[in-house]
């Protein structure tokens, strides 16, 4: 592609906004057009975040449905509700989207009014809109004019369940238990009293005992492959003492314990850029994927049982948000999908 994709970028102040601008500061195909805030409206972006003084002269702007329909595409980092109320008039302009909040997640549409409290506004777009995980979906986000980006957890839990539902290894008659733990940045920028550092810091708490939004759209892609199956999901967010970086341990039973797991897992993952599937033994570190886009995952069986333990981790900001939604722009317009995110993860 010769000429570069012109991006717009909504809400980005947050950590996923800004995340976004640092990608796509150095990505050889796009250029930043148009940023975005409400509060910060004629406001550098160096001055909320001079780590980008060398790589955007750009002013934040309010958020104009003319502007942003002159852009080839259009990143929504906003909360739950924002992007639902613009996309018709950027979609019926021809531009691509791609949300990451939950606008366009969960396809049941009760489900999620019953989970986010407010009525959807957009409800004829959530057919159209197509999920944006890659490893499931790469062939319909080439085609898509709408991408939801998954959810943080969700992405990092259905990676690690993909390769077993998909062949369909699973006991029906056990629960699949998906044991998370995120640092403060998976909860967002806004000032809340939980999110301190004298609140979060030397402690780890688990939160959402009654249910977390990302529970049903969990729920929603293990049913792709098996309806009851999901049903007996159980998830369980905690809260740990870092910035970035999250990881699911997910107990699981096989059907049939003589299936060579390892095996399954490095065939099913082998030609995929952003996941890697450790050797047999080891066992992958938040710090391991810190900054990148890489997924790494490993499986093991626990001493003297039948159960097996998958464990998956990522950057929530990066596999589970930004990089995640640079990832589908770089499918969305037949780039190769690595471009402007071959980062070496941060050690240490």
């Amino acid at each position: 592609m010769s000429q570069k994709i012109r991006v717009s970028v909504v809400g980005a102040t947050g950590y996923t906004g800004v995340e976004l601008l640092r990608l796509l500061a150095n990505h050889p195909q796009v250029e930043v057009v148009n940023v975005t805030s409400r509060q910060e409206q004629g406001r550098l972006v160096s001055e909320i975040f001079p780590s980008l003084r060398s790589f955007y002269n750009l002013k934040f702007t309010n958020p104009h449905d003319d502007e942003l329909s002159q852009s080839d595409v259009v990143f929504f980092a906003t909360p739950h509700t924002v992007a639902m109320k613009q996309v018709a008039k950027l979609l019926q302009k021809g531009t691509k989207v791609i949300d990451l909040s939950a606008d366009f997640r969960l396809k049941n549409i009760p489900i999620w009014e019953q989970w986010y409290k407010v009525k959807h506004e957009a409800t004829e777009y959530v057919k159209q809109a197509v999920y944006g995980l890659v490893e499931l979906n790469r062939e319909k986000i080439k085609k898509a004019q709408l991408v939801a980006a998954p959810g943080c957890y969700v992405t990092c839990v259905t990676l690690g369940l993909l390769p077993v539902l998909a062949q369909d290894l699973l006991d029906k008659d056990t629960n699949i238990i998906a044991d998370c733990k995120s640092g403060v940045s998976g909860a967002g920028k806004s000032a809340k009293i939980p999110n301190l550092f004298c609140e979060a810091s030397d402690s780890m708490k688990a939160y959402a005992l009654q249910g977390h939004r990302h529970f049903p759209e969990i729920q929603q892609n293990i049913a792709l492959f098996d309806q009851d199956i999901a049903k007996k999901l159980v998830f369980l967010p905690h809260l740990i003492p870092m910035i970035r970086g999250m990881q699911a341990t997910i107990y699981i039973r096989l059907k049939d314990d003589s299936i060579d797991l390892q095996k399954v897992f490095e065939d099913y993952y082998r030609n995929e850029k952003f996941v890697d599937v450790l050797p047999q033994g080891a066992v992958p570190e938040t710090k391991n994927v810190r900054g990148s886009n890489i997924c790494q995952l490993a499986v093991h069986k626990m001493y003297e049982s039948d159960c097996y333990v998958i464990l998956s981790t990522i950057d929530n900001l990066m596999k589970g948000a930004s990089g995640q939604a640079v990832q589908n722009m770089n499918v969305m317009f037949g780039l190769a999908e690595s471009l402007g995110l071959d980062l070496v993860p941060l050690v240490p």
